[in-house]
């Protein structure tokens, strides 16, 4: 009875929406309550089972909100803006180097795992580029849909901190394992650019042009550039990476003095910093509040038993011999899945069924979450028709989003694959 009461909330959650029927938050919370009712709990047995789900996600909410706030300070201080320049006076009117030039300043800018702000840096700085050297806009959606992919395995994205707070874990158990894979991956990715790029330095050849990306910044973006901190926010940030890799700090405390420092070192005047903290609040509350709602759902399906009753029915389906290929599968399944699940159907959803069904198997359940962000919503969120990013990719790039799908899809599989490939020969994944 359990196990179908929790097949009929992940159904119902799913429906409701993939066809937007309700809000994602909204369905978070309520789904769950209404099942729990029906399986025979009283308020207070779920008022319980919520608040420990609360808990548990605690840490990745505040995670979440501090270090979208700290890469967020970075960008409007003009922290990349040198890489901007030093790239765009690269390229030299050369399709390979502006193909290349754009790859890389995507993955750098992507550092702070906001899809949308990166898109818009990037975009439009190159966008002015690729029209004047008439190179194919479908290359400049799809080059920069393929680079944020693997860097968008960073702890502090969306997606990621979903995976998190549903499996439990932290960082550097979760993120860690994967750094040899997410390098794979940025190897293709550049390599993918090399071959666009030799394809459209034959088709139009060298051309010379002009273009200054600071006259590209509206006026508020000036004012809140700090050129003169730009090697005391580079060593803050490198800073940061390091103590976030080795553990030194737990992450949730370590960006929340990060973001801090961050704050007053570069915006000392209390009007600057409400500047910041009001441009970039309602993404923060939106993401950090889904977070949160994410534990109500995890604390009622987990707290009632209904994860533990539908895994184990999965694994009466599953041969046993077959058990060992679940995180592989997951993994190779990953990208495509973006299509069909938002990020928080999959990792609300499908994450915990597959992560309970691997622990019965005695497979650590941390390599379905490994596995799962080897695409789904981090190779896959800039095709997927369910991220509100996606259109605005296409858009500002001028190209439809069916002729940007057919033209990019084989290639992110590929990253998903090759991320695939490394994770299982550095023992991020096994079989």
């Amino acid at each position: 009875m359990l196990a179908l009461l929790g097949f009929a909330t992940i159904v119902v959650f799913l429906f409701l929406i993939i066809t937007k029927r309700l809000s994602v938050i909204t369905a978070l919370v309520i789904v769950p309550i209404i099942f729990g009712l029906l399986a025979g709990f009283n308020p207070k047995e779920l008022g319980e089972m919520m608040l420990a789900g609360i808990k548990q996600v605690a840490p990745t909410g505040i995670l979440l909100m501090f270090a979208v706030l700290y890469f967020a300070t970075m960008l409007d201080a003009g922290l990349f803006d040198p890489v901007i320049a030093f790239i765009i006076r690269s390229v030299k009117g050369d399709p390979l180097k502006v193909i290349l030039g754009t790859a890389i300043l995507t993955m750098i800018v992507h550092l702070d795992g906001d899809g949308t702000a990166t898109f818009m840096i990037v975009l439009s700085a190159f966008l002015p580029i690729y029209k004047q050297l008439k190179i194919n806009r479908l290359i400049l959606s799809g080059i920069v849909a393929l680079s944020v992919g693997p860097l968008h395995l960073v702890p502090w994205s969306g997606t990621s901190a979903r995976a998190i707070s549903t499996l439990k874990s932290d960082a550097v158990h979760l993120f860690n394992p994967n750094i040899p894979a997410i390098a794979g991956g940025i190897v293709w990715v550049l390599f993918v650019a090399y071959i666009f790029g030799k394809r459209e330095r034959k088709r139009l050849g060298i051309l010379d042009f002009q273009y200054n990306h600071q006259e590209n910044l509206s006026e508020a973006q000036r004012e809140l550039r700090r050129p003169k901190l730009i090697w005391v926010n580079a060593i803050m940030t490198l800073a940061l990476i390091v103590t976030l890799m080795k553990g030194w700090i737990p992450a949730p405390a370590l960006f929340v003095i990060a973001s801090m420092i961050a704050l007053l070192v570069n915006y000392f005047k209390l009007a600057d910093q409400q500047k910041v903290l009001k441009s970039h609040g309602t993404n923060i509350f939106m993401v950090s509040s889904m977070i949160f709602a994410a534990g109500i759902f995890s604390g009622i399906l987990t707290g009632s038993k209904m994860i533990e009753a539908m895994a184990t029915t999965l694994v009466s389906f599953i041969p046993e011999n077959h058990a060992s290929w679940l995180p592989t599968l997951t993994a190779l399944t990953s990208m495509p899945a973006s299509m069909l699940f938002t990020p928080d159907a999959y990792y609300f959803g499908v994450v915990p069924i597959l992560s309970q069904t691997a622990t019965q198997f005695g497979i650590d359940p941390l390599e379905i979450g490994r596995a799962a962000l080897l695409g789904q919503m981090t190779v896959g969120f800039p095709l997927s028709p369910l991220t509100a990013s996606t259109f605005l990719l296409i858009g500002l790039s001028e190209v439809d989003l069916g002729e940007h799908q057919k033209f990019v899809f084989k290639w992110a599989w590929g990253t998903t694959i090759v991320m695939t490939i490394v994770a299982l020969l550095t023992g991020s994944l096994h079989i």
